[in-house]
This record gives C-alpha cells, structure tokens and sequence, in this order.
C-alpha cells in the first residue's frame, strides 16, 4: 500500500532550505559570482572565507575560546561583537559549504545584549562561558527552532517529541546547561540522515563537503560542526558520538575533539538515533579549535552538577587534579621532567583489518617521533582483534531490524540516502535471547581489552601503567564521498566505553605520500579501501589521530592529548 504524501518531501526539503537562507541578513549574503567561484575552490579555508570578512570580524573569529571568554569578561570584547562576528561568518560558511541545518542569529544577538547588560550593571559574568557563541548539532533541542536531524520528516518539529503542545517548546539539558553557564547559542549544524555514517549527508540540505579539500568529505555523523569550525564560524560546539561522530569530523576537518564515556555528561532530552538502544549509548562530546576549548565545555558542564537534574549521569564532578597532575609530568613543550614520571603510551598503528592510508601511516609516526623525542614511553599496542569489538557494536545499533529509522523515513516518503541503502534496509528485530548474547560478547570483550591493558604494566622493562593509547581515527585522512569502507578503528572505543581526544597532526601531502606498491590488502574491504587512495585527490586534506584513555577518564586523557600536541608542535618547530 503506497502512503499519499499532501506535500512531496522534495518540496517540503525546498522549503526549509528557503527558510533557512532567508534567516541570513541580506548584507551578509554572497552573490552568485561568490558561489560560482566557492564552488570550484578545493580549499575555501583562510584566505578564501576571510575575503567575504571585514579585519575585525576576522580578528575575533581566528580568536579560541578560552582567550574569547577572557576578553569579554575583563570587557575587552562585548558579547554583541563576538556573536555578530561568528553568526557573519557561519553565514558565509553555510553559503559555501552548506553546513547548518538551524540558524536563529538574532536570538542570539539579544541574548548578547543582555549577557553585556549583565555584565554592566553585576561587575560579574553569568558564568565561565559568558558571551561565547556555541554551535550545536542538529540533536539538541533549543526552544522556538526545528530538530530534524537530518529527516524531511521532522521540519517543523522536534524529532522525539510527539506531542504536539510541546513542539519547540522543549530543551535538551545540555541546552540548559550551556545557558545557564552563560553561553550564546546561535546555530545548528548539519548531520547525516540516521546519524550511522561517516560522513554528512541528508535530503534535506545534501552533502556537506571537507572545507580543507572539496574533493572529500568533512566526516560524521558531526560533521556540520567540524566542517564549520574548520571555517572558523565557531570555536567550541556539541557533537554526539557511538561509533565515531565527535572523533571522525574533527580528525577530517583538523579540529580537536572529546568523546567522554556514556553517562559523564547529559544526554536527557537530546534527540538520537534508536534510542532505546541503552548496551552501548551515543555520548555527548565537544569539539573546538583548541583542546582548551574542550576542556572549558567539560568543566562548565559539569559545574552546573548534571547528575541532579538527569539520573542517567554518573556524579563524577571535573576532577582538576588529575587534569593537573598529567600536566605536571611534563613542561609546557611537552617534554618528560627529570623528577617525574614520563607518559607510558601504547601505539596501535594498524588494527589488523583495514590498513592505514600512507598519510594516515606518516602522521601516526610523526606523532610517535614527537612523543619519544620528548621523553616519554611508547609501546606497541596489539589488543584483541578490533574486528571482534566491531561485529558487536554493529549488531547492536541495527538490532531493531532499522525500524527506527524507517519509521522516522515514513513520516514524509523520503528514501534512505543512497550510501545507506545496503545497511539499513528494514528488517525483522533480532530475537530478546540473540541480544542478550551480544551483551554477554560485548561485557567479554571489554573483558579481554581490559586484561590485556593491565597485562601491558611489565611493557618496556618496568611496571609502570599505560596511560592511554594511540592510534588512527580512520583508514584515510578524510574520505572520498561514498567510499567510508571502515569504522573499526573508531567503533571499537565505544564498545569500550573508553574517552577519547582527537587533535590534529598533519596534511596530507601527494610530494610524499605516495602510493605503496608493495602493500597486499587482507581481505576484500582492505583492498577496496587500499585501491580507493590517490595522494592527489587527498593532497592538503588533514590528518589527526586520537588519543584512548580507559572509561571516565575524561581530565586524564585531556591531558595527555595537551601534552602529545605540545611535544608534536614542539617537534615541528625545531
């Protein structure tokens, strides 16, 4: 029986693409001439945006977050100047690399102006983000604004919420949270249609491109986020991540990111993707220009004590200490002091299933040269088979046979986007005993990873733990469209529930990253991601790596992920 639709989901994604240009102020709008040339620049980064920007704009945007909240609160900066300036350039970003889904800039100018009239008449700021402009991806709610997530279905609502009394009328609590710290919210960025893929893609606005190389993707499913920090039109945002989609953009897009284990901060009321899904439960995670920027968004949201509100959260408040002890191993170039312990880093440079592009195998070691260089411990790390963790954690997002998602597919006609449609066909649910012997894999799993982490105290001559792990975030230094063969390296911290931190490392570069003849693919995915590089497609697309410490180690693991970047950038000066 085929369903009568009284508007086509075409025009009804037309329409909300409409809306959302004419939200853009028109002195803010390119002309055709601008797109025309956007369109057929592979890197529209830096030069190429700050031409649609006037010095000051530019001044405050190229700014991180921590030095912006400074500069606000001793009233060096308003926070009407510093929104205008990142809701122009989020304007220009979306217009040449289609990366919003919500835009609601005048809310956020008034809330700028009453965050300075506060400031004003207190002599104080509302809290440790006041007048910082945040972006968000299109899952948290904010209250007067649509959350599609990525669904025709869901314009002109709020994707979860079925009541129609409350339509626009709830808020996320980390929405909440972020207000409450002072926050100015301004946009919502792009995700891909089920939020189960590495890349940014819906029928709603399309595909979102990676701002450093048109040729590739910006990564997902947070992509719209990466993509826009990339282009400098937010310092700090919220992602969301269960297989990857805080690590997999900002790796793509050379941002920082953070995945916090499940239940550190809240996810009550934020839209998802089969939520009843609870084994192995998407996270909240933040992405930004600066690890300081994560850091902030962690120790903010956390200070307003989550766990009263969301039952969900484990009350685990930030623990400066041990942020400040990881620090203290080391000098602010990253390098081990003589009188304490230097950092003991596992370093998994394959997992045995899909081999590493050669830009990805090149920033990995540069990483690992930084990291001896300066002092510190590295052993090889080889845990059991990732491959294993991934069959788990897969099985477990499709256990409703997609129901979910077609459910959420039926509400306009709108078809599963294309690179989807072998995955996530509509099937029957898996049996309640079938589950529950997933579970029983997955607890074993964490198990045998676990015994193995501690079995690796007595590696390299000494009995000193090791501290966190590093290892590739994909395959590739971002993607070509469609050709995402691989989540293994990513899917595995989730099954994990480990916290992870992502920072940048490198391009990727055709003069040196060329083709290695010599390599012989594993198996049939291997090959078709092996056969998929070609250094001049992915010439100047970024190369990140994340950083793997154990489950709620959120501060250690920031600070690791300080220090590797400190003695990287160290390494790269000299």
């Amino acid at each position: 029986m085929t369903t009568e639709y009284p508007i086509p989901w075409e025009a009804r994604a037309a329409k909300k693409r409409e809306d959302t240009l004419a939200k853009i102020p028109v002195q803010w709008r390119l002309s055709p001439a601008d797109l025309e040339l956007a369109a057929k620049q592979r890197d529209i980064t830096g030069p190429f945006i700050e031409r649609f920007l006037e010095p000051e704009v530019i001044d405050i945007v190229k700014t991180d977050s921590v030095p912006l909240v400074n500069d606000i609160r001793a009233g060096k900066r308003s926070a009407v100047e510093v929104t205008k300036a990142f809701c122009k350039t989020a304007a220009v970003a979306h217009q040449i690399n289609n990366c919003l889904l919500e835009i609601f800039f005048d809310a956020a100018i008034k809330r700028a102006e009453e965050l300075d009239e506060y400031l004003r008449v207190n002599g104080k700021p509302v809290g440790p983000l006041h007048g910082l402009p945040i972006s968000l991806k299109d899952q948290c709610h904010v209250k007067g604004v649509d959350t599609t997530m990525g669904y025709v279905g869901w314009i002109g609502g709020n994707l979860g919420i079925t009541d129609p009394t409350k339509t626009h009328q709830v808020e996320s609590q980390i929405t909440k949270e972020l207000l409450a710290c002072g926050a100015v919210l301004f946009c919502k960025s792009s995700v891909p249609q089920t939020l189960l893929i590495g890349d940014t893609y819906n029928n709603i606005i399309g595909r979102t491109l990676n701002p450093y190389n048109h040729n590739l993707a910006c990564g997902g499913s947070s992509g719209g986020e990466a993509a826009l920090m990339a282009l400098r039109g937010s310092t700090l945002g919220v992602g969301t991540d269960i297989g990857g989609s805080v690590r997999i953009p900002a790796a793509f897009c050379g941002i920082f990111s953070l995945k916090p284990t499940p239940e550190r901060v809240s996810y009550r009321d934020v839209a998802n993707t089969n939520p009843g899904q609870n084994a192995y439960r998407s996270t909240l995670g933040f992405m930004s220009t600066s690890l300081d920027g994560c850091e902030l968004a962690l120790r903010s949201v956390l200070s307003t004590r989550p766990w009263v509100q969301d039952p969900a959260v484990v009350p685990i408040p930030y623990r400066q200490e041990i942020f400040d002890d990881v620090l203290s191993r080391a000098d602010a170039s990253g390098k081990a002091k003589a009188d304490r312990r230097p950092l003991k880093l596992g370093i998994l440079w394959r997992d045995g299933s899909v081999e590493p592009h050669p830009p990805i195998r090149r920033g990995m070691a540069i990483v690992a040269e930084a990291v001896k260089k300066a002092g510190h411990k590295l052993v090889d790390w080889n845990p059991p088979p990732h491959a294993t963790a991934q069959k788990i954690h897969w099985s477990f997002l499709v256990a409703d046979g997609a129901r979910d998602v077609h459910d959420n597919l039926i509400l306009s006609g709108e078809p599963l986007i294309a690179d989807l449609q072998a995955h996530l066909s509509l099937k029957d649910s898996i049996p309640l005993l079938e589950y529950q012997d997933l579970s029983i894999q997955g607890l074993a799993y964490e198990q045998a990873y676990s015994d193995y982490w501690n079995s690796m105290s007595g590696a390299g001559d000494d009995d000193q733990e090791v501290d966190a792990i590093i290892m590739p975030v994909a395959p590739h230094a971002a993607v070509i469209p469609g050709k995402y063969y691989h989540l293994g390296y990513t899917e595995v911290v989730n099954l994990l529930h480990y916290s992870a931190a992502v920072i940048p490392v490198t391009k990727a570069d055709r003069g040196v990253d060329g083709v290695d003849e010599t390599y012989r693919p594993l198996n049939e995915v291997d090959r078709a991601n092996w056969e998929s590089y070609d250094p001049e497609i992915y010439h100047g697309a970024p190369v990140g790596v994340q950083i793997v410490a154990r489950k709620f180690e959120e501060e250690k693991v920031l600070g690791i992920a300080k220090l590797v970047h400190a003695a990287l950038l160290n390494a790269q000066s000299a």
